[in-house]
């Protein structure tokens, strides 16, 4: 994925908030949230550049080992169990499902090594052969760049329809 982080980020929390009735966070805050995880495995690309000087492949950092965003997650189910009523827990739950949307989304068609760090193995669903430079050219023609175009419009249709029956999203979730 190159593009499509962001909006699947949304489109999770904003499905996340329909299906919660009572959350002691505010509704933008879990936006927020299920966002920010979408996009939070990326974020090692300023390591990746800056520090890694791009020698090995970012998609092996703990950013994106499947593991971290279990365990965050169970952290996350743990919290909200133990203690309801506090936002965090509901907060880190949306943030680790944004993560582990991100390395789901990955696995289409970039390397995600599912069992680090105890095995060296990458897996993908399809691989995006490098035939045009610049490299990102090579996944904008493959037909998987046509799945996050489709996360794109489900995300604008989704945000559109919601703007439209939900008068304010910063307030906290009230259910009947």
């Amino acid at each position: 994925m190159l593009t499509a982080h962001l909006p699947s980020g949304y489109v999770l929390s904003s499905y996340l908030l329909d299906r919660l009735r009572r959350v002691p966070a505010k509704a933008s805050w879990l936006l927020a949230a299920g966002v920010l995880g979408g996009i939070a495995p990326d974020l090692d690309m300023f390591y990746f550049h800056f520090v890694d000087m791009g020698m090995k492949h970012h998609h092996r950092y703990p950013s994106h080992w499947p593991l971290l965003w279990f365990c965050l997650l169970a952290v996350a189910l743990l919290w909200t169990r133990w203690r309801r009523r506090a936002a965090g827990g509901w907060l880190l739950l949306a943030f680790s499902l944004g993560g582990m949307l991100h390395v789901l989304l990955d696995t289409l068609a970039g390397d995600i090594w599912w069992l680090a760090p105890f095995v060296d193995q990458r897996y993908s669903l399809v691989t995006v052969t490098a035939r045009y430079k610049p490299w990102w050219l090579n996944f904008v023609i493959h037909w998987v760049f046509l799945v996050e175009l489709a996360i794109w419009g489900w995300a604008l249709w989704r945000w559109r329809s919601r703007r439209r029956w939900m008068p304010s999203a910063s307030g906290p979730i009230a259910g009947p």
